[in-house]
């Protein structure tokens, strides 16, 4: 499967980004989604993930409360929905996919990833 990111953008501190991830190819449904970030000279931070029927999700404690992790089976895209942005919050962020049927927060687990997206937040 390709991922292809987007949404990604300068933002004021306080406001708001939704970011989208368009699948191609295998059958999305088959894939629990994720959302990582790495921000420079740091390792890639997982944020949220995905159960292939969007029934169940988990979160860092970082964005739990702020971020949302959705999915479309019928578009096969996911998004990430991100509220309150804090200027820590600045990194590139990575959709991505795994071919199993655990909600990962592992990079690893992940066989799939999108080229990433830029999301600036000013102070």
């Amino acid at each position: 499967v390709q991922l292809q990111a987007s949404g990604g953008g300068l933002v004021q501190a306080g406001g708001s980004l939704r970011l989208s991830c368009a699948a191609y190819g295998r059958a999305f449904s088959t894939y629990v989604m994720g959302w990582f970030r790495q921000a420079p000279g740091k390792e890639r931070e997982f944020l949220a993930a995905i159960s292939r029927t969007g029934g169940r999700t988990k979160y860092a404690d970082s964005v739990k409360g702020r971020f949302t992790i959705s999915r479309d089976n019928t578009k096969n895209t996911v998004h990430l929905e991100m509220n309150a942005l804090k200027p820590e919050d600045t990194a590139v962020y990575y959709c991505s996919a795994d071919y199993g049927a655990d909600v990962g927060t592992e990079s690893q687990t992940y066989d799939y990833w999108g080229q990433g997206t830029l999301v600036t937040v000013s102070s």
